[in-house]
C-alpha cells in the first residue's frame, strides 16, 4: 500500500441521530422482540426527546498514512503502540494506513444523568444513560459507513475498529492515540490520567485500511459489518449479528432469560441466572479480573473497578476487590473478601463522604465482606437494590458493586471449569 491517496477527514458538528429502538432496547437489557409498554415506553420516549433537544453529538475522522507493524510494536505516524490483537489484525491484512475516528454524545447527557442521580431519579438516570451509550454506538456506525463509502471508491476494505481499553490494548495509550488527531475537531474530549475519557459518552478508535483483495481483509474476523447496525448500508459485506443471540442481549430486566453457557438442551445443567448481561460479564472478566490458583484448589481473585466521584467534577477513582475462594469441592466458599483503593489511586480522596469522614470511610469499605463463608453461587440468589453510582459514598452502591464483582468471578470460573489448568499460574 504505497500509492498516494487523497486525505480522508471529516468534522461533523451536527450528525443526524437516528438510534434504532432495537439497539436501544438491547442496551437497556430487554430481550429481542420485547415491546416497550407503560412506564418503560414513557421513559424511553422521554430520554430520546430530551437528547433531541439538548444533546450535542459530533463525529471526527482523519486518515493516517504512516502505519507499520515492527515486531511487537505498531507505529502510527511515529507513535508506538502495543496491542497483540491490533498487531495481528494489521499484520495479517497488510495494513499500511488507518483512520482515527472520535465520536462523542457531548457533555450534556453526562451532566443530566449526574443531576438525575442526585435528585433520586434512578429510572430516568438509567434510561438516559443507556440512550447516551446508544448514541455513541450510532455515531460509530455512521462514521464507519462514511469511511466504507470512501474506501470503496479507492479499492480499500475497512477493518473493524479497535480502541485503547479493549482486550489487549492498554487504556493508558489513549492519550497517545488522541494526540494523532488534527486541529479541526468539532468538540472537546479530555483524556484523564487513568486513560478514561471525559465526556464519558465518547470513543476514540482506530480503523485499519487494507486492499480490498487482500486475503486477510476478507476473513470473517476482519469484516466490521457483523458489529455494525447501520441500516441501508450499500457497502455491507456480512449481515449484522451483534444483537441477535439471546445470550448476547442484556438481562437486567429479565434474569434467567439467557442461554446456558455450555449447550442448553434437555438434561444439561441450567444456565446460571445473572443480573448482568453476558456481554458485560465476558468483557469485565477479560479486562478487569485476574484469577490465580493456590494450593488445595483454592482461588485468589482480584478485580479492578474504575468509577468516578459523585462530586468534584467526577474525578476518576480505582478500587481493587480481593477475594479468596475455597476449593470447588466445597462450593468455592468465600474465605476472605476486601475492597480497598488501588495502589496509586487518589480519586477516592475527592468523594464527598471521604471529605466528611476521611480514612474512617476507607476502613468501613474494607471491612464490608458480603456473603463471607457462603458458597460463591449464593450471589445468584442475593437480592440487593440496584444502585449504579460510580462512587463509594453509600452502602447501597458498595453492595451493588460487590454483587457485580462476585457475579463476574462466578461467570469466569464457570467458563473456565471445562479446561482451565490449576497449576499455580496466574490467569488473566
Amino acid at each position: 500500500m504505497t500509492e498516494r491517496l487523497p486525505r480522508f477527514e471529516q468534522s461533523d458538528r451536527s450528525p443526524d441521530i437516528a438510534v434504532q429502538e432495537s439497539e436501544y432496547k438491547r442496551l437497556l437489557g430487554f430481550p429481542e422482540g420485547h415491546e416497550l409498554r407503560g412506564r418503560s415506553r414513557e421513559l424511553a420516549d422521554w430520554a430520546a426527546g430530551w437528547y433531541a433537544q439538548n444533546g450535542r453529538p459530533w463525529i471526527y475522522a482523519i486518515s493516517l498514512d504512516g502505519v507499520a507493524v515492527e515486531g511487537e510494536e505498531i507505529r502510527v505516524n511515529g507513535n508506538v503502540f502495543t496491542s497483540a490483537v491490533l498487531r495481528e489484525r494489521f499484520s495479517s491484512a497488510d495494513v499500511g494506513r488507518a483512520v482515527l475516528v472520535a465520536v462523542s454524545a457531548g457533555p450534556e447527557c453526562e451532566a443530566a444523568t449526574e443531576r438525575l442521580w442526585r435528585e433520586g431519579k434512578p429510572d430516568e438516570y438509567f434510561f438516559l444513560e443507556m440512550y447516551g451509550s446508544a448514541v455513541v454506538e450510532h455515531l460509530v456506525a455512521v462514521a464507519s459507513g462514511r469511511l466504507c463509502a470512501w474506501a470503496d471508491r479507492h479499492g480499500l476494505a475497512v477493518l473493524p475498529h479497535y480502541s485503547p481499553g479493549y482486550p489487549g490494548w492498554d487504556i493508558s495509550q489513549q492519550a497517545a492515540l488522541w494526540a494523532l488527531a488534527g486541529g479541526n475537531i468539532p468538540g472537546r474530549i479530555e483524556v484523564l490520567p487513568s486513560g478514561m475519557l471525559r465526556p464519558r459518552k465518547s470513543l476514540i478508535a482506530l480503523f485499519g485500511l487494507a486492499r480490498a483483495g487482500e486475503p486477510g481483509a476478507l476473513s470473517p474476523s476482519m469484516i466490521p459489518c457483523e458489529g455494525c447496525a447501520l441500516p441501508g448500508c450499500n457497502y455491507r459485506r456480512a449481515a449484522y449479528r451483534r444483537g441477535l443471540p439471546q445470550a448476547e442481549s442484556g438481562a437486567a430486566f429479565t434474569p434467567g432469560g439467557q442461554r446456558a453457557l455450555q449447550g442448553g438442551g434437555e438434561g444439561k445443567t441450567p444456565a446460571p441466572r445473572y443480573s448482568v448481561n453476558l456481554r458485560a460479564l465476558r468483557k469485565w472478566s477479560a479486562e478487569r479480573l485476574r484469577l490465580k490458583w493456590l494450593e488445595q484448589d483454592c482461588v485468589e481473585a482480584t478485580f479492578r473497578y474504575e468509577g468516578t466521584t459523585c462530586s468534584n467534577m467526577g474525578r476518576p477513582l480505582v478500587f481493587e476487590y480481593r477475594v479468596t475462594l475455597g476449593p470447588d469441592s466445597d462450593g468455592r466458599r468465600i474465605l476472605s473478601a476486601e475492597c480497598v483503593p488501588a495502589p496509586g489511586d487518589d480519586g477516592h480522596r475527592f468523594m464527598c463522604e471521604y471529605l466528611r469522614r476521611g480514612d474512617e470511610l476507607i476502613r468501613e469499605i474494607a471491612g464490608e465482606s458480603p456473603l463471607l463463608n457462603e458458597p460463591l453461587g449464593a450471589v445468584l440468589d442475593w437480592k440487593r437494590a440496584p444502585s449504579p453510582a460510580g462512587c463509594y459514598c453509600d452502602s447501597a452502591s458498595r453492595l451493588h458493586k460487590w454483587g457485580l464483582v462476585l457475579e463476574v468471578i462466578h461467570f469466569a470460573l464457570t467458563e473456565r471449569s471445562a479446561g482451565a489448568g490449576r497449576n499455580g499460574k496466574e490467569l488473566s
